[in-house]
């Protein structure tokens, strides 16, 4: 298995930088502008289909909805397909159709994304359906594509907000409204308009110096770039639009071809907008044909990504399938078997089209590339069913992209995204020169301009974000579990540690390791040495008033507007540190001394690391302060008050709303009684701010509480009181019949907190997140699996209760999440009208998240629980 021998996207985008020398000749460029053009329209040339592929037909991987699984009126108008190009890069096919936008998304090494909407003559949303069972894809020299057919029944399509670039623009660009604004100039991209203005203020020397950096012959071919061209022309029998944009340093291209048959309707282009107009009655037929040439990831194969365990469970599953009737009625047992299955099948699928060689991508269509919490927490949940290897590549990922502090990457910029983010530090760079010149200093001014021009061969090279705080913690989790592996002998990972990380550097995996594990404990130290709120780990400040959320919870409203996370503070700096001690634990057995670990770690130095790797008892003392980090986050309120408190926020909501949710309270009485939960964070101050969420779920699934129990550690009554919270019935807590547990309820704060969760509802009460949904399953079922022994009894009579509240536990959260037909969502929400509540599609959801693929670890989970 060669996981680790593929390209890391950085080794990917180094290579493109070294073959970019031998492509600036403009006429080589020219030509293969031509050669894509032409391979595009269908004209061709005899010598350039010579190095083309066979025009083959595919049918969707997947797609959503699909009958049997899915509820259309949850979906609202929105359907989407996968396919993999003949380069074996997955491509996403998305219609919206409450907005009209048709989004193509090209998960290759460039993330790519090709996009544009679609209204009727009336200004529209226009419905368009899929006219034809799949795809065709072919491939010309470097250049791929997928051909496809829409149709609609509207009177006329009018199209327009073109944008063929990066995933990242396409999702700024909708998160900003942009593709519900009215029809007009093509789009372009500011930070590339002010580079052009820039180079256009420098003298002509420098500029031509520049600009055979970004392999332009003068400004006018630079500004070409920065919108798509758009041409028309017809073969005897179709009619086509052709919008084309290069890369802005003109290496790469997407293109975007649409057509209908002339005999069926016309098509003419005005100021940015593509009229069609039928010629006859029936429904208008729009051909699309999208094209790139940008470098291809390396797809895994399903038995590179699974343990033999989990496919054999696969086989057993697939065999029922088989052994069942096509014909069985609807709602029985054997129905459900079948649908098991299916649905098993369609998040295997799911996995595959996120896992490369190269990299575990987060998501599609939103993020369709490299995160560093989604890649390490999913490993985590998905480690009882992926390779063992898996861990290998999923750790050495996160290695090659540490900082030069040690933190995690959270985020990799790709392509255009890339270009976009090196623009704009060249445009800084620009800015200065040109403010040292208008002083006089000549020398700052050409020291400034050979930084700005340096950025510009590279101008595509990969850049990562180191912004959040909750996956530099994660890692230590996943080694800590990487070295405990049994399934890796001590001499393989040895090797893996010794072995040089692919960032270039020529560092060891183990010297990386031990920086993140030294950046780690120095923030944890002031909190072990003096364990006051203060000295908890502390989001980034933004300003004097608000802080950054820099944990999952990362919009706008996600935390509060707090200071400390409670998830990072409970969760993952104490688990962090407990994973330290099992990690030099686990070095030792496999051979490094002390000694030998300074040798090959400078950050062995480190007073603190050295401290904890030479002291026994220094891990478990620090660890007993941290786990006292809980009182903090501690919120206890009387009945009198959550009834005061529930009213206030129910007299906010719209009446249709406030009626559904009173008619909730009176049913089940849950507002009778007082409630206790740890607060989502802390304010400035060390405060806890009452917002109930579903964090906790990641303790359920991190922490054997059974053991606990049977060592008099806990009380399981105890633990029966902090599972309640998921189970009360929103407002009071989280549960949602049909729907599942919200992610917050924020029903006890303030109203400055309801107001900005209803303008950023991402995290808000009004969702629920696939990622939580599995972590509490997950927990339960290991809570329910390790309390019964082999023949399905509890090992202990103390448990006998325990287990009998988690199994019902277990079973309330799987129906309703079931029931709300979109679990396989990155997150989903619902809608209340005519005296009934509905889940829906949320609009911005990634159809494929890998955190919600981890849904295959539950169901082998559920299958391996002991039955009596």
């Amino acid at each position: 298995m060669k996981l680790l021998n593929g390209y890391s996207s950085k080794n990917l985008y180094r290579t493109i930088s070294e073959h970019n020398s031998i492509r600036k000749s403009w006429k080589l460029k020219s030509l293969r502008l031509l050669i894509l053009a032409l391979s595009i329209t269908g004209i061709g040339l005899v010598s350039c289909m010579r190095k083309g592929t066979a025009v083959q037909s595919a049918l969707p991987l997947l797609e959503f909805p699909q009958q049997g699984l899915d509820d259309p009126a949850a979906y609202r108008g929105y359907t989407t397909r996968f396919f993999r190009d003949s380069g074996g890069n997955t491509v996403q096919v998305a219609i919206d159709g409450q907005s009209g936008r048709v989004v193509n998304i090209w998960a290759d090494a460039a993330n790519e994304s090709i996009s544009f909407t679609v209204r009727d003559t009336q200004g529209q949303p226009a419905a368009m359906r899929w006219d034809s069972p799949g795809a065709e894809l072919s491939s010309q020299g470097p250049a791929r594509y997928v051909r496809y057919t829409l149709s609609s029944e509207a009177a006329g399509l009018d199209l327009g907000l073109f944008l063929l670039g990066s995933m990242r623009q396409e999702r700024d660009y909708v998160y900003h409204k942009g593709n519900l604004e009215p029809f007009g100039e093509l789009y372009s991209e500011q930070a590339f308009r002010e580079l052009v203005d820039n180079l256009e203020a420098l003298l002509p020397g420098e500029q031509n110096r520049l600009l055979e950096l970004l392999h332009a012959e003068n400004l006018a071919e630079l500004r070409a770039r920065l919108l798509p061209q758009v041409t028309y022309h017809q073969t005897d029998s179709s009619a086509h639009l052709l919008v084309e944009q290069p890369t802005f340093d003109g290496l790469y291209h997407l293109s975007l071809d649409l057509s209908v048959d002339r005999s069926q309707a016309t098509i003419e282009v005005s100021n940015g907008v593509v009229a069609i107009r039928p010629l006859k009655a029936g429904p208008i037929r729009l051909t699309v044909k999208i094209g790139t040439d940008s470098p291809s990831l390396t797809p895994l194969r399903r038995d590179e990504i699974f343990n033999q365990d989990f496919l054999n469970f696969h086989q057993r599953m697939k065999a029922e399938h088989e052994s069942l009737s096509p014909e069985a009625p609807s709602g029985s047992t054997a129905e459900e078997r079948r649908m098991s299955f299916q649905w098993l099948e369609r998040q295997m699928r799911g996995v595959e089209l996120l896992v490369s060689q190269d990299k575990i991508m987060a998501g599609l269509p939103n993020f369709a590339t490299y995160f560093g919490r989604d890649m390490l927490l999913s490993m985590l949940m998905l480690e009882p069913i992926w390779s063992p290897y898996m861990l290998e590549y999923v750790i050495a990922t996160a290695l090659n992209k540490l900082s030069p502090l040690g933190q995690v990457s959270h985020e990799e910029a790709l392509g255009t995204q890339a270009i976009r983010e090196n623009a704009t530090e060249f445009n800084y760079l620009i800015t200065e020169v040109l403010q040292r010149k208008s002083l006089g200093d000549q020398p700052g001014a050409d020291s400034l301009l050979d930084e700005a021009a340096s950025i510009l061969p590279t101008i595509q090279v990969v850049r990562e974000t180191y912004n959040m705080v909750d996956e530099d913690f994660q890692l230590a989790v996943v080694v800590a579990r990487y070295l405990a592996s049994p399934a890796i002998s001590s001499e393989e990972k040895r090797a893996f540690l010794l072995a040089q990380s692919d960032d270039g550097s020529q560092t060891s995996r183990l010297s990386l390791l031990m920086r993140n594990l030294a950046y780690i404990m120095q923030l944890m130290q002031p909190y072990v040495e003096r364990p006051e709120a203060g000295n908890l780990i502390e989001f980034p400040r933004i300003d004097e008033q608000r802080w950054f959320p820099g944990s999952w919870r990362d919009s706008g409203a996600g935390y509060a507007n707090g200071r400390f996370a409670m998830d990072i503070n409970v969760i993952w700096a104490p688990k962090a540190l407990e994973s330290v001690g099992r990690i030099f634990t686990a070095l030792s057995e496999i051979g490094f001394s002390i000694s030998e670990l300074e040798s090959l770690a400078p950050d062995m130095a480190n007073p603190v690391l050295r401290n904890y790797a030479l002291d026994a008892e220094a891990v478990p003392a620090a660890l007993k302060v941290w786990q006292g980090a809980t009182k903090h986050f501690s919120v206890s309120l009387s009945a009198p008050e959550v009834k005061r408190r529930i009213k206030a926020r129910l007299s906010r909501l719209p009446a249709g709303e406030r009626a559904h949710w009173q008619r909730v309270l009176s049913n089940s009485g849950a507002d009778e009684h007082g409630i206790e939960f740890p607060a989502l964070s802390l304010d400035h101050e060390g405060r806890p701010i009452p917002v109930v969420h579903t964090d906790p779920a990641a303790l359920w699934f991190l922490i054997d509480y059974t053991d606990d129990i049977l060592a008099g550690r806990i009380d399981p009554a105890e633990l029966i009181r902090r599972l309640e919270i998921f189970l009360l019935p929103y407002p009071v807590g989280l549960f949602v019949e049909g729907v599942g547990p919200l992610v917050s309820n924020d029903a006890y704060a303030t109203e400055g907190v309801w107001e900005h969760f209803q303008r950023d509802p991402y995290h808000s009460p009004r969702v629920v997140w696939g990622r939580e949904v599995n972590l509490i399953l997950l927990g339960l079922t290991k809570q329910i699996s390790g309390a019964l022994d082999a023949d399905g009894q509890v090992k202990d009579p103390r448990l006998d209760a325990y287990v009998r509240q988690l199994q019902a536990a277990l079973a309330k959260i799987l129906t309703a999440v079931e029931s709300s037909g979109l679990k396989h969502n990155e997150l989903w929400s619902y809608r209340i009208g005519d005296d009934s509540l509905a889940p829906t599609r949320y609009a911005t959801s990634s159809d494929i998240q890998l955190w919600n693929l981890t849904d295959l670890a539950v169901q082998y989970a559920l299958a391996r629980i002991p039955k009596p």
